[in-house]
């Protein structure tokens, strides 16, 4: 056997988004782990295809799902910017809920992995997503567990003026960017809400992982060492790898870097 796949519709508020969740090999070993993880602003599920591989390969379970208003992923609306800023972290919530489900069904004598004493969970993302995992491993839900946080193509923005993707640079691409999601997460939205997110989010006593190209356009040169710099400070551990070739756009170039940070972990 291989690596099995299993299709899933999370619920969350009034969302209903798609999933897919990756199953090692029974016959192999499964690891006492799962990943959760999150695309970025405009993207979908498959720029994560990647990642989700390559770690079922080693035995981890993984989801990978769709932001609600992506409609490179799912066709479905936000209706309320103001719902999607509080409440889209619960989505990783929904998707570990939705994954441990599978992982007992197929695993039943591995279904001890789970207890909170044992098992080690991996959350993250790519951009967005990368922000999204942050502020979810705030949440009540995940606090029993020990959790290792992985941000792809993630910094700190620009100290002043206006976003990378609001210059006449990207103004092309952001025009045809900002009809692939719902009106309400429209960039003059979400913009300015991330780079805000990004300076006021708090944590304090979690592993970080920061993995950001030299060669990313989007994040700002000192942006990845800032946020480094800030989550330290709040009492985080918090590890920078900077790879010469990971554009912003290629996340799925991330998975190599992921797998060996998980190795020397021992999750893998």
């Amino acid at each position: 056997m291989s690596v099995s796949l299993s299709k899933k519709i999370l619920e969350c508020r009034n969302w209903k988004t798609n999933s897919l969740i990756f199953l090692p090999d029974p016959s192999g070993k499964v690891k006492p782990a799962l990943g959760v993880f999150c695309h970025g602003y405009t993207a979908h599920k498959g720029d994560l295809l990647t990642w989700a591989s390559r770690l079922s390969e080693e035995g981890m379970a993984t989801i990978i799902f769709d932001i609600p208003g992506h409609y490179m992923g799912s066709y479905n609306e936000v209706d309320s910017f103001e719902d999607f800023k509080s409440y889209s972290p619960e989505l990783f919530e929904k998707a570990f809920e939705v994954l441990s489900r599978e992982f007992k069904e197929a695993y039943p004598l591995y279904e001890h992995y789970l207890s909170s004493d044992g098992l080690k969970l991996v959350l993250g993302g790519h951009s967005l997503g990368g922000l999204l995992s942050l502020k979810a491993s705030k949440s009540d839900f995940f606090q029993k567990y020990t959790k290792t946080l992985i941000g792809v193509g993630l910094g700190m923005g620009l100290q002043t003026g206006e976003h990378v993707f609001q210059s006449s640079f990207f103004k092309s691409t952001i025009n045809l960017r900002g009809q692939l999601v719902s009106p309400e997460l429209g960039p003059e939205k979400v913009f300015p809400w991330i780079k805000e997110e990004k300076e006021i989010l708090e944590l304090t006593g979690q592993d970080i992982h920061l993995v950001v190209g030299l060669d990313d356009i989007v994040v700002p040169k000192d942006g990845a060492e800032r946020m480094k710099e800030k989550f330290e400070k709040q009492g985080n551990i918090v590890e920078l790898t900077r790879p010469k070739k990971l554009s912003h756009h290629q996340p799925e170039l991330a998975a190599s870097y992921i797998k060996k940070i998980l190795k020397e972990k021992n999750i893998l």
